[in-house]
């Protein structure tokens, strides 16, 4: 028997593979493909079942496109209607895999069709489920992304804790959770740095699986949910509905263009310019309006949360070798039209003399000093409400990046302002998308928070 967890940090998300005397299958993969592929022909095993344990809004899986390619069966719990071939199990179904056995418990409440699969060992043991985002280490499934009807999210969490107690609290304590997500994901509230854990030392720690009664725990799970970003119901219903082959994905944005084939596009395309480099690399100099998203962050999520179009069309600077990696990360989170990337990145568009843009960076002791001097200075702290609130600049506004498309016009666009946020990329984030929208005088703190809280600025918590 074989289970591998194979977590994708920017995502903070996890896929498995699970392998057994030459079967094999696979637990809410990403759109890349290959990477499963591989894995089963190294085992000299054959894909047997892709199982979804519900429709994710986070990111695209690759169900899709690793059935056509491996024959597997997709599988889905019950309630669940794709507009793809798929197998839609009733609660309690059974499937084999080599000599392992995978059961089907219908566990609705992050969403209708939630699933959790019960695998239990060659001996006929229980030994771990895969959770989905019905239970998280330290965590459990937001309820509100998947209302249906009348029902409420405080419905969904009373079905939530319905499923929780009546299919998984009654395992053994010493059956492995594996879920979904990992700390840094927006589908919950307190996920855990560890991605697994026994079920038993859940019930201990778990705040929701605490919770004294039905009500107390509707109360603690729908408090300070904070809104779902924009992607998350159209990367449901690409997961419901099918979408664009990957490999067309990956033909299509990795079109090398030199600069003025790359400035010709932008100027017919109206394509939004992403840059995906450092933010202080970055900040010495870009192509005039384009957006900074850094890959050395959570790119996807960004990307995601704030180009409100899935069908925008998207040219790309990267460092040199990074155009690969950015399509993919671009098509996991739904963003599957990139047509084209700067060959020879900033480097092409320095030696052929195409204008460049800077953001300005001081030091937060530069930072400090001009806050001292006595006139009033603007500043943005665009880190989340929760940050916030835990501590600042007592000069500094809240204005956080997430919902940058909402306050923008607040701005004004002849003034100055200084931004930072914990450490430094989501305020590049902020600078660039304000200086691509006519916002000429815009400062970024470097180091952010960290480095401020430093220096002998007034702070208020």
């Amino acid at each position: 028997m074989k289970i591998e967890q194979i977590y994708t940090g920017c995502l903070a998300e996890a896929a498995y593979y699970i392998e057994s005397n030459g079967e094999a299958a696979i637990i809410d993969p990403l759109r890349e493909v290959a990477p499963y592929l591989r894995k089963a022909e190294k085992d000299t095993a054959v894909i047997k079942y892709i199982f979804e344990t519900h429709f994710h809004a986070d990111f695209v899986s690759g169900h899709v496109d690793l059935a056509e390619k491996s024959g597997a069966e997709i599988v889905y719990g019950p309630t669940a209607i794709t507009s793809f071939k798929s197998h839609i199990a009733r609660d309690g179904e059974q499937f084999k895999v080599g000599d392992l056995t995978i059961t089907v418990l219908h566990t609705p409440g992050h969403t209708p069709e939630s699933t959790t699969y019960l695998l239990h060992d060659k001996q006929h043991k229980p030994y771990c489920i895969f959770t989905g985002d019905t239970l998280f280490i330290g965590d459990v499934g937001r309820p509100d992304l998947a209302q249906q009807g009348d029902l409420t999210e405080e419905d969904m969490a009373g079905a939530l804790y319905d499923s929780l107690q009546n299919k998984l609290l009654t395992l053994p304590d010493d059956v492995l959770v594996y879920p979904a997500h990992g700390a840094g994901s927006a589908c919950g509230k307190h996920m855990s740095k560890e991605t697994f854990d026994t079920l038993g030392h859940q019930k201990e720690v778990n705040y929701a699986l605490k919770a004294g009664s039905k009500a107390q725990f509707i109360k603690e799970v729908t408090e300070g949910i904070l809104p779902p970003p924009q992607y998350f119901a159209k990367n449901a219903a690409m997961n419901k509905h099918g979408y664009e082959p990957f490999d067309e994905v990956y033909e299509k944005g990795l079109k090398p263009l030199d600069p003025s084939e790359f400035e010709a596009m932008a100027n017919a395309s109206g394509a939004q310019l992403l840059d995906t480099r450092d933010p202080q690399v970055f900040a010495a100099g870009f192509v005039p309006s384009s957006v900074n998203i850094g890959l050395n962050g959570q790119f996807a999520p960004w990307v995601g949360a704030l180009i409100t179009d899935l069908k925008q069309p998207l040219l790309l600077i990267t460092e040199p070798g990074k155009e690969e990696e950015t399509i993919t990360r671009l098509a996991r989170v739904g963003y599957d039209n990139a047509i084209g990337y700067l060959a020879g990145g900033i480097v092409a568009w320095q030696i052929a003399e195409k204008a460049l843009d800077t953001v300005s960076s001081i030091s937060a002791e530069e930072f400090e000093q001009r806050a001292n001097e006595g006139a009033a200075i603007k500043v943005l702290d665009v880190r989340k409400p929760g940050e916030y609130d835990a501590g600042h600049l007592d000069i500094a506004m809240s204005r956080p990046l997430d919902y940058i498309n909402d306050w923008t016009g607040e701005i004004d666009q002849k003034a100055t302002y200084y931004i930072h946020c914990a450490g430094g990329y989501r305020s590049m984030v902020a600078a660039s998308i304000l200086k691509a929208r006519g916002v000429e005088h815009v400062v970024d703190v470097i180091g952010g928070y960290a480095a401020i809280k430093n220096t002998g600025l007034k702070l208020f918590c």
